[in-house]
């Protein structure tokens, strides 16, 4: 299998429950070791200025802290898009213009960023873990862009992903929210 760094991970309808379910996963890494990537469709009741005060500024819209995965939930990491041709100190990059922001480095301005989101915790699989979800249908792998990890509509991202897809993967996009209502 090809490695996903730089890739969407999006949920099937075989992860009905959990914190998987319609998930939108951006992959950070992907090697022999196992995988790692962080939900960016989760946005959660908490904004960005209630944990990390002077990051609030920084952040792009939506300026809430994003669910990123069920592993380490009390620990943050940042996930920025650069402009082009720009390097923030402290920005790692992962994949093209999006990379790693180190937020005990110091505060971007407002607007350094094409975007910056805030995410606790984060998703990880353990060796061939991952395989074994894409193998059994869990997840379909497509092609990230830049705007879907600054969405100022994080909560329609699985929709979205999935309808610009081609052939038969744009019909998931329409499956029910609870099928056993349909």
């Amino acid at each position: 299998m090809a490695l996903l760094r730089g890739r969407l991970l999006v949920a099937t309808p075989l992860i009905g429950v959990g914190s998987f379910w319609r998930s939108v996963v951006f992959m950070l890494d992907h090697s022999d070791e196992g995988a790692l990537g962080v939900i960016v469709n989760r946005p959660l009741n908490a904004a960005v200025a209630d944990v990390l005060p002077h990051w609030a500024d920084a952040v792009t819209a939506p300026t809430q802290l994003f669910d990123g995965g069920p592993v380490g939930s009390d620990a943050a990491l940042a996930l920025g898009v650069v402009h082009d041709g720009l390097v923030p100190h402290g920005w790692h990059q992962m994949a093209d213009r999006v990379g790693l922001v180190d937020l005990d480095g110091p505060v971007p301005a407002s607007g350094q960023f094409a975007g910056l989101r805030v995410f606790a915790g984060y998703a990880g699989w353990g060796v061939g873990q991952l395989e074994g979800e894409i193998d059994e249908g869990s997840w379909v792998i497509v092609d990230a862009i830049e705007s879907d990890l600054s969405s100022p509509h994080p909560e329609t991202l699985w929709h979205d992903v999935l309808l610009r897809q081609p052939g038969d993967l744009r019909l998931m996009a329409s499956f029910p929210a609870d099928p056993d209502l349909n």
